[in-house]
């Protein structure tokens, strides 16, 4: 029986961790769809190469410095209880590679290449498993401090701040350092539009991270007897919530409707194993209203080119979700309690303060010593034909 117990946890965390490997793709299709067409092949190799990164590095630094254990064992060892070790190292690996992903969002049209791999290399080895392993593994008795001032631990189930919210602040830092894309805000005042280059494909993006955001979610219960169906309703709630809200305040623009259930999910991470169905909807709707309202204020009014509005949508969104969980996750207002709004915001504006020093940090030393931008001339060209030499779709096929 416990062998039996050992293999279908072994399952069920590494189809969780199938899952959001797959939602990488929606990354990668979300930002092909929403960046000019001189864009799209850059778009599609920085996620494929940052997650092969992430892998590396997470596997050699950052898990041990997240969960205080490492690989460097015998497979005998390793292949132990069906290999859950090393299936549960996978399923956290995707979660710590989406926050490069997230990033090479905002930074998207101008962002040199080989910089970013560095910077991908110290957030997923240091700067990320740093604060995991205070949320999820105890370090520093920061919970326990926590939990001695309010009565309750900071409570994040799936990451709304320990994985959105630090990619949309360590984000917030990459996209003002860079500054914006060239003649988007000219001299007059006036703002020149870069419409989305394929609206099919942002939507494909948006729905295989709609798709695999239940991997992520429900499977971090990281055990088939903790599963529950709570987490899965409650996920599809917040999704519509922030689907039809978004829809309305964004006046049927496709780029908000499509955004707005990634919205919806990233808040609902924290709380969606503790709040009513009811709740997560009015959790999520409240996240697509923020999402339009911000990306229109970060774009227009303060001029803040983040090409795919990723703070808005990851950290704004992800920070709410933090906040979100400690409301609407008592007992009042219908959740299994457990939490407490007091030790909600302090661990979410740890987080939120931890991910945005380190986003200057990491992207202000490279700026100092490497330079983060491509040329003007480089940026003009696109990013496909400067430093991939080839454009997504070739105008003229060659003549064999």
């Amino acid at each position: 029986m416990e062998a039996l117990k050992q293999g279908a946890d072994a399952l069920f965390i590494l189809l969780g961790a199938i899952m959001v490997l797959a939602m990488h793709a929606g990354f990668a299709f979300l930002e092909l769809g929403t960046v000019r067409r001189k864009n799209q092949v850059n778009a599609l190799v920085k996620i494929l190469v940052d997650f092969s990164v992430s892998t590396v590095v997470y596997f050699a630094v950052g898990y041990g410095v997240a969960y205080g254990t490492h690989f460097f064992i015998g497979a005998e060892q390793l292949a132990a209880q069906n290999g859950y070790a090393l299936v549960k190292f996978f399923f956290l690996l995707t979660f710590a590679a989406a926050i490069p992903a997230i990033i090479s969002g905002g930074i998207a049209e101008r962002a040199k290449f080989w910089p970013q791999l560095i910077a991908t290399a110290v957030i997923v080895g240091v700067v990320y498993p740093f604060f995991e392993g205070i949320a999820w593994n105890q370090h520093f008795g920061v919970q326990a401090w926590i939990k001695e001032l309010t009565g309750d631990e900071f409570h994040d189930f799936a990451g709304s701040v320990v994985v959105h919210a630090l990619g949309g602040w360590i984000a917030l830092g990459a996209v003002l350092l860079l500054g914006a894309r060239s003649n988007r805000y000219r001299k007059d005042g006036a703002i020149s539009a870069h419409p989305p280059s394929s609206i099919p494909f942002l939507a494909l993006g948006a729905w295989i991270l709609i798709v695999g955001w239940f991997g992520f979610n429900v499977m971090s219960a990281q055990m088939l007897d903790k599963m529950s169906g709570l987490v899965a309703v409650n996920s599809l709630m917040a999704m519509v919530g922030g689907t039809l809200v978004a829809l309305l305040m964004g006046k049927n623009d496709p780029g908000f409707v499509h955004n707005g259930p990634l919205a919806g999910l990233v808040a609902v991470c924290a709380g969606s194993d503790l709040m009513h169905p009811l709740g997560a909807l009015v959790v999520g709707s409240v996240a697509g209203a923020i999402f339009v309202v911000m990306f229109t204020l970060t774009q227009n009014k303060w001029k803040i080119d983040d090409v795919l509005g990723v703070w808005p949508l990851h950290g704004l969104c992800g920070t709410w979700g933090g906040i979100a969980a400690g409301i609407f996750g008592s007992k009042a207002l219908g959740g299994l309690g457990g939490v407490n709004l007091g030790a909600q915001l302090i661990g979410t504006a740890m987080g939120v303060a931890w991910a945005t020093a380190a986003g200057f940090v990491v992207y202000g030393v490279l700026k100092a010593t490497m330079g983060l931008r491509m040329s003007q001339e480089e940026e003009f060209d696109g990013a496909d034909l400067s430093i991939h030499k080839i454009s997504a779709s070739p105008e003229r096929e060659a003549n064999w």
